[in-house]
């Protein structure tokens, strides 16, 4: 053995010595001082479920030991994903005032505000399969409902038409299988998809009774789980003030039935820059717009005030 190894064989046994003394001398835990080191540590515990839960008014059947399990499983994963779900408490502020009268007014219920939580964490992003916008439509279903979709304009990242194709689809399969909670996952997986394992394992229209692929499975119960948190932030470790959360800024539209050359000269006549214009209509996918068939688009404009743009 070498000298450095002798050395650091020393310094470990003296190490270990000194941990044992004071592991002797350390007076004994009482219940007061274990509370005390609950309440002021870190500490992760267990999550008592709902008594109750219930999908746009259609229960939950928690009676049910695998049901409960992975409602727990759901609500402990995005509990303590804790900088995901304060993200989700800021953009809420922000998009649910905008997303629950669309619901309203395009006849969906309101739990349908954390199916969008669910599908994109209210941002508008793109899948890796392609699917895009808060409702994350693929380019196919988008142009299917109506949508526009090509290298100009994206629809699909415009909130309030991509919403009213997200209600045409949700009502379809409502009405295809009678239940809100099963049009839910018809949307993770498809109406065709849910239909085939229905028939498959001659089950009458029941979501928590399907066996089906590992993330329909839980796509439901993440839904469920948002609802939950995002209704009692207190009852489940959220603490923010009101002006931690995020805003909508005032806007107006603008009508535009002509092609635009250049959205940047656009911007400016509003007193904003290319980005703001940008920020506000990300469904304006290129610098400019042909619109050669002299289509009416209604561009956001916020208001003066709201951004330090430099003009």
């Amino acid at each position: 053995m070498s000298l450095f190894s002798k050395a650091g064989l020393l310094v470990v046994v003296g190490f270990v010595s000194g941990l044992c003394v004071n592991a002797v001398q350390e007076p004994e835990t009482t219940d007061e001082t274990l509370q005390k080191r609950l309440v002021n540590d870190y500490n992760v515990y267990a999550l008592p479920l709902p008594e109750t839960m219930n999908f746009a008014g259609e229960a939950v059947p928690l009676d049910d030991p695998n049901i409960r399990e992975r409602m727990d499983r759901e609500l402990l994963v995005n509990t303590y994903w804790q900088s995901n779900g304060l993200l989700m408490f800021k953009r809420a502020n922000k998009y649910f005032p905008i997303i629950e009268p669309l619901l309203e007014k395009y006849g969906l219920p309101d739990d349908f505000k954390y199916l969008a939580v669910a599908e994109s964490g209210l941002d508008n992003v793109r899948s890796p399969a392609g699917a895009a916008g808060f409702w994350q439509f693929l380019k196919g279903t988008g142009r299917e409902y109506g949508l526009e979709v090509n290298d100009y304009v994206d629809e699909r990242y415009n909130l309030e038409l991509a919403t009213r194709v997200a209600a045409e689809y949700l009502k379809k399969s409502k009405e295809r299988f009678g239940s809100w909670t099963l049009a839910a996952a018809a949307y993770n997986a498809g109406n065709a998809g849910v239909n085939k394992q229905l028939e498959r394992q001659k089950l009458d229209n029941n979501y928590y009774d399907i066996l089906l692929n590992s993330e329909t499975s839980r796509y439901v119960f993440r839904i469920l789980a948002f609802k939950e948190i995002m209704s009692n932030p207190k009852k489940y470790g959220f603490n923010f003030r009101q002006q931690d959360l995020y805003t909508a800024v005032p806007s107006y539209k603008v009508k535009v039935d002509t092609a635009v050359t250049d959205f940047a000269d656009f911007a400016k006549k509003f007193d904003i820059n290319y980005k703001i214009l940008k920020l506000h209509n990300p469904w304006l996918r290129d610098t400019y717009l042909k619109n050669a068939s002299g289509k009416e688009y209604f561009i956001e404009i916020p208001k003066k005030g709201y951004y330090n743009t430099g003009q």
